[in-house]
């Protein structure tokens, strides 16, 4: 008993996980409902961008890129946990309200022969699973660059060029992914990054410059 008491006293901020049933419950809303009379999002380079079935190994890479590092962060750093969890749900949390304001899909999903490869099997399993509605600004984007933020950020982290490397890397495919598997229009993932950059500042900049401000009275 005394182990479980400590065990839940260490690990008592892992409350804010629960924005996931938040998000769910509402995101689960907004497929069931959001079905015709929506706002297609498509601009003309979406055109140019051909389908590629392989882009779904990074598109579900996707799952373990942003659990991981939450759980590290989690386990390592309560400061930068809060910050990374803030950053992401305060983004996925407007992109909620964006859907429910603003009813928006695409149409340009192509047909897929499940039976091609591996990799168009899973794909047609996505698409099955996963509407074409509620895609703007794209969540998988946005958590992508939030994560990769995050993860260059953090003092033990950085120091690990390769790891650095690795999840831009990643980062990128991810948001490759979303148009080249017709999930996404590019539009999509431009807004995602404004967002991104917006949200950046509200939670990292603001405490940097404020920190900034101090320092100087404390030398003094």
């Amino acid at each position: 008993m005394y182990l479980m008491k400590e065990f839940i006293r260490k690990y008592r901020h892992a409350w804010i996980l629960s924005y996931g049933l938040i998000y769910i419950t509402w995101f689960m809303y907004l497929e069931r409902t959001v079905r015709t009379q929506y706002h297609v999002m498509h601009v003309a380079l979406d055109d140019y961008i051909p389908f590629n079935e392989y882009f779904i190994i990074p598109y579900l890479l996707w799952f373990a890129y942003v659990g991981v590092t939450i759980a590290y962060f989690f386990f390592t750093s309560k400061e930068e946990y809060y910050q990374l969890c803030i950053y992401l749900f305060g983004g996925m949390t407007i992109s909620l309200i964006v859907c429910t304001l603003f009813r928006n899909g695409t149409d340009f999903r192509p047909i897929i022969d499940p039976d091609k490869n591996i990799f168009c099997r899973m794909v047609f399993a996505l698409y099955k699973t996963d509407t074409c509605t509620n895609v703007f600004p794209s969540v998988h984007v946005y958590n992508s660059i939030c994560t990769h933020v995050a993860i260059s950020r953090n003092a033990v982290l950085r120091q690990h060029h390769g790891l650095q490397i690795a999840s831009f890397l990643l980062m990128v495919s991810i948001c490759l992914a979303t148009v080249f598997l017709k999930q996404h229009s590019v539009v999509d993932g431009a807004g995602s990054a404004i967002m991104a950059y917006a949200l950046y500042y509200t939670i990292y900049g603001a405490r940097e410059h404020a920190a900034q401000k101090v320092r100087p009275k404390m030398l003094g």
